[in-house]
């Protein structure tokens, strides 16, 4: 299963998320809801660094299907739309694929 936790700050922007974990879908290379997920994430951190002035640390294993993703600074106004787009996307896998290959939760710093 894919363990996604998203971050949240107090005006409830996204700021971050990490993911760990593969779907157990299919076997490797053939399996749809891993490929769903890190199109969805590749997609949206080269958004990030290619429409946005925003910064950010980037933590990453493949083997072990972990990537860390916090923006640094505010987040601009595009950077929050982009999170948001991935957000929906996986909460759209999450519930096509009826929540046993993708967990999805939150984190909100106050």
């Amino acid at each position: 299963m894919i363990k996604v936790t998203i971050f949240k700050n107090a005006e409830n922007l996204i700021t971050g998320f990490k993911m760990l974990g593969h779907a157990d879908y299919a076997e490797n290379g053939s399996d749809i809801v891993c490929a769903a997920v890190s199109a969805l994430v590749i997609n949206a951190i080269n958004s990030i660094e290619h429409f946005s002035y925003d910064t950010f640390d980037l933590k990453q294993d493949e083997d072990e299907g972990f990537i860390e993703f916090h923006m640094v600074g505010p987040v601009s106004s595009n950077g929050n739309l982009l999170l948001s787009s991935l957000a929906l996307g996986l909460q759209g896998i999450a519930e096509e694929y009826t929540g046993k290959y993708i967990k999805i939760s939150q984190s909100v710093k106050q």
